[in-house]
């Protein structure tokens, strides 16, 4: 068997929420004596989830990292959230892993939420593995879970041991390279057994199927095959080696991480099969780098903490970079953090105090590689306008906000010019609660949420002229403005224009443009209370005073005459209209198309998605009105895998009931 690597390795633990990572996280540890006491969910006494969000939801909310050692091998164990709305926290940790473990139940109608995890695997060519856990409750099928996960897999899922049953019960597994058999003990070693008889011929056919998925990737390997000569135990295991360190093919295991069954079982699979730190720098394309932060955090008293994989023996504390200087280098393990002299190559450790570092940053003495690729952030789907309760301490809120943007990329934070809101966009709800609970509790802010304002706007359907006059005589020099303006309606999307058409200078030159800046700033707020767009003005004549006129008297004057005419000009409401592309299963592409039209969307066709084997995408012009909880009624509907990608296209007159609810809402 291939001999164990000594140099730290990391491995990333990745899969759909209730999959029982935590659970799984919890027995690796204990099974590697780095905890005394096995925790659960359940009490709140788990290594990872120590998070005040994570306690009270029971629920991953944000990566957990833990160091390990298992037989006299270091590790660092990367526990990713298992909700879609924090896949986020998922991309830098896959980046950096040297394989990942798929965890996921026994179940092949839930293989759907394993897909947009197998894919982001792919996408990043990290090796990885599949778990499948919970193999303790009644009705576990390993064998239908692998050919429904299969379907969203691009590799070959090679299934490594078949389960042995008793009263259809799981009761232990059968490995197919060393061909024993070992019946599982709660919470202990498994115990070595013979093979029962009844399980033979399955044996036989499981691990024939297993060699033919092996031998794709090796000549040698086929001609032994076809030529009936049995491969050493020795051989399939540098195979298996090989073609998951080139992510050619996915190892599939199983147990009950709640029962500690199988774990010792992947345990010795990870030693031995995991690749090196040193090829996981070579996929990133990482060169001389010393180490490549991949998280940030606001940790309280410690202040900014970069959590970083080390490339390099040479880090040390205090070292500089462009990013500043190291103050601190710590061991990690769930909230504890272990200060420690020195890292090596493949660590994963947590820098002091490294303001200029920001996630994704390699460190190095240089700028660092140009090749290096870090994933986009996900693109937001859902927002909440922000505000402090009874308080106008608005420099401290967004200073916390843009911390907790800095930890987390998939967070923005916006200003609306027109409604004045500060607008938090994120991948959900439950992710936007988190941030509030954060916000609440980590740094004292008394806020609330609410559903943003629409932009919406409006513009006029008909021409009208209007002459005003403003004057004002309070003693010394008065005021005097008088215009005559044409208003008419433009085509969508033309915008403002402002055109001067007086002759023989009855509006002098110089408060010409103090009469455009009057128009521009009524048109901030139309007669329904929006900004009017889509508006052309002619100023067409007026007169002026010698010692009153003023361009202040001139610009209320224009402001004036346009509060005058534009209740003339049949005012009406314009709507933001989005381009909406929704990925769903093609299963659930009849839902997505409901869910649309009864939003008032437009559905403009559905097509297969690109490079994404049996999945559609259906594209609609949708209200921008109907879109703030449309991820949720989305998610509700598909799994919780349907999302969808929007961008603004036009504005659309609206009118009737909808429009007069509008109105009257903001004139109120």
């Amino acid at each position: 068997m291939t001999k164990s690597k000594s140099t730290p390795r990391c491995v990333a633990l990745i899969g759909p929420y209730l999959s029982g990572k935590t659970t799984l996280l919890e027995s690796l540890l204990m099974a590697a004596g780095a905890i005394n006491r096995k925790g659960s969910v359940r009490t709140a006494s788990t290594v990872g989830d120590g998070s005040p969000e994570a306690r009270s939801r029971q629920m991953s909310t944000e990566l957990n990292v833990a160091h390990c050692t298992y037989l006299g091998d270091p590790w660092t164990i990367l526990d990713c959230p298992g909700s879609v709305e924090l896949l986020q926290e998922s991309q830098g940790a896959l980046m950096v892993a040297d394989a990942a473990i798929v965890v996921c139940e026994a179940d092949p109608s839930k293989a759907l939420t394993v897909g947009p995890v197998l894919r982001m695997l792919d996408d990043y060519d990290v090796p990885h593995m599949v778990f499948v856990n919970k193999m303790d409750q009644d009705g576990g099928s390993v064998k239908a879970t692998l050919e429904a996960l299969q379907e969203h897999s691009r590799h070959p899922l090679v299934l490594r041991e078949i389960p042995i049953r008793e009263d259809g019960h799981v009761v232990g597994h059968v490995d197919l390279v060393s061909e024993r058999a070992f019946k599982w003990r709660d919470h202990e070693t498994s115990e070595l057994v013979g093979l029962p008889d009844k399980l033979l011929e399955a044996e036989l056919g499981a691990r024939e199927e297993m060699l033919e998925a092996l031998a794709d990737f090796d000549d040698t390997l086929l001609e032994e095959l076809l030529e009936n000569v049995s491969p050493s135990s020795q051989e399939v295991y540098d195979n298996l080696t090989r073609d998951l360190a080139h992510d050619d093919i996915v190892p599939v295991f199983f147990g009950s991480a709640e029962h500690d069954n199988g774990v010792r079982r992947l345990w010795k699979a990870l030693r031995h099969e995991t690749p090196e730190a040193s090829a996981t720098a070579q996929r990133l394309g990482l060169g001389e780098a010393d180490a490549l932060v991949f998280k940030t955090l606001h940790a309280g008293h410690m202040g900014k903490v970069s959590i970083a994989r080390v490339w390099s023996d040479n880090l040390k504390d205090g070292q500089d970079f462009p990013q500043g200087r190291i103050s601190g280098l710590y061991q990690i393990l769930g909230q504890k953090f272990d200060k420690v002299a020195s890292v090596a190559t493949g660590d994963v450790v947590a820098l002091g105090r490294l303001e200029g570092a920001h996630t994704g940053d390699v460190l190095s003495k240089d700028t660092g590689p140009d090749q290096l690729s870090w994933p986009e952030p996900l693109r937001p789907l859902y927002s909440l306008a922000i505000e402090m309760n009874g308080q106008a301490d608005e420099v401290r809120l967004t200073g916390a906000v843009q911390k907790l943007c800095e930890e987390d990329p998939s967070l923005i934070l916006e200003h609306d010019p027109v409604s004045g809101e500060l607008v938090l966009w994120g991948q959900g709800e439950m992710h936007l609660r988190i941030v509030m609970d954060k916000l609440t509790g980590r740094h004292n802010l008394d806020i609330v949420g609410k559903r943003p304002q629409v932009p919406y706007k409006e513009t006029i359907r008909a021409t009208t002229t209007r002459r005003a006059r403003h004057k004002k005589q309070s003693g010394g020099h008065g005021e005097f403005g008088d215009v005559e303006i044409i208003v008419k309606p433009l085509a969508r999307g033309a915008g403002f224009q402002f055109e001067d058409a007086v002759h023989g200078g009855a509006v002098p030159r110089q408060y010409i443009p103090s009469v455009e800046a009057g128009v521009k700033e009524y048109l901030a707020r139309g007669p329904l209370g929006f900004p009017v767009v889509d508006i052309h003005v002619t100023l067409t004549d007026g007169q002026s005073h010698n010692v009153d006129s003023s361009d202040f008297a001139f610009k209320k004057a224009a402001q004036q005459a346009m509060r005058e005419a534009m209740p003339d000009c049949q005012p009406v409401l314009l709507e933001p209209i989005c381009e909406v592309k929704v990925l769903v299963p093609n299963t659930f592409t009849s839902n997505a198309q409901r869910i649309l039209s009864a939003r008032r969307g437009q559905i403009l066709g559905f097509q297969p998605r690109d490079q994404w084997h049996g999945w559609d995408e259906v594209t609609a012009h949708l209200p921008a009105a109907e879109m703030h909880d449309l991820i949720i009624d989305l998610r509700s509907q598909t799994l919780g895998v349907g999302t969808y990608d929007f961008r603004y296209v036009h504005l659309q007159e609206l009118v009737g009931r909808n429009a007069d609810e509008v109105v009257a809402a903001r004139l109120a």
